[in-house]
């Protein structure tokens, strides 16, 4: 599940640093104030179903192309590149992945591994589901026009605009996934994209576009670590994150007292 769609179920999370890591490290970047958090676009004609999204969406736009594949869908090629903080390579072999990867010679402590692949369904969804927990899989695959995906290779700088300067047509061209528009791939972009939503969606849409922004209103800082970079990665955030999704130009704006 999409980190968002959890901390919709689960706005106030548990000691967040320690138990929900996986929707807590979405968060180390952030300090006090308004943030511009990640968008998606999802537009529609009679055949295709077309997703772009900023980075951190870039997960659920891959996890909806793959399930859209038929079981019997035969091995197929997938380019890209994984980076994570962790040296996970153990969990890259036991998912029988042909993956290597590579600490980073910088002051930053990350790992790297570029990719070419041949996967099958399965696979990947298990790649997608584990990774997302602490990683970005930034991966690219062609099956046919109207079954895709495109991820840029290097994750953007977080945007220092404000809230009613973004520009979210350019944040949302990182990646973009085509699926074919059926009844029950309609109903699974929906579900696992906008389900707070669902219900305001008329029946007539074209496209619609989910923004998330967030206010940080207080920070709990831990009082037994030293090391800065860590104090930052542990803090707690208590604010609001504001959910607008707009509608053939109608806009519709949902809030969540938040603490991650």
């Amino acid at each position: 599940m999409h980190f968002l769609s959890k901390l919709i179920e689960t706005p106030n999370l548990d000691d967040p640093a320690k138990k929900h890591m996986a929707i807590h490290r979405h968060f180390y970047r952030y300090s006090k104030g308004d943030f511009i958090g990640p968008a998606l676009k999802i537009s529609k004609t009679s055949g295709k179903i077309t997703l772009k999204g900023a980075h951190e969406y870039e997960d659920l736009i891959l996890e909806l192309v793959v399930r859209s594949l038929s079981n019997s869908q035969p091995d197929f090629e997938i380019k890209g590149k994984l980076i994570t903080g962790s040296d996970l390579q153990e969990t890259i072999s036991n998912l029988g992945l042909n993956w290597v990867l590579k600490r980073s010679t910088g002051q930053t402590k990350n790992y790297k591994a570029d990719i070419i692949d041949q996967v099958n369904k399965s696979l990947l969804l298990q790649a997608i589901n584990k990774f997302r927990e602490n990683s970005y899989l930034l991966l690219s695959f062609v099956i046919n026009p109207n079954c895709k995906v495109t991820t840029k290779k290097n994750i953007p700088q977080p945007s220092k605009k404000k809230v009613e300067d973004d520009e979210v047509g350019k944040r949302i061209q990182f990646c973009t996934g085509v699926l074919s528009n059926t009844d029950a791939n309609l109903k699974m972009v929906l579900d696992l994209a906008v389900p707070d939503f669902t219900s305001e969606i008329p029946k007539n849409w074209k496209s619609l576009t989910i923004f998330n922004n967030y206010k940080i209103k207080e920070m709990e800082i831990p009082t037994n670590i030293k090391d800065s970079r860590l104090l930052r990665i542990m803090a707690i955030r208590k604010g609001t994150m504001f959910r607008s999704i707009d509608i053939n130009g109608e806009l519709i704006e949902k809030q969540y007292s938040i603490i991650v």
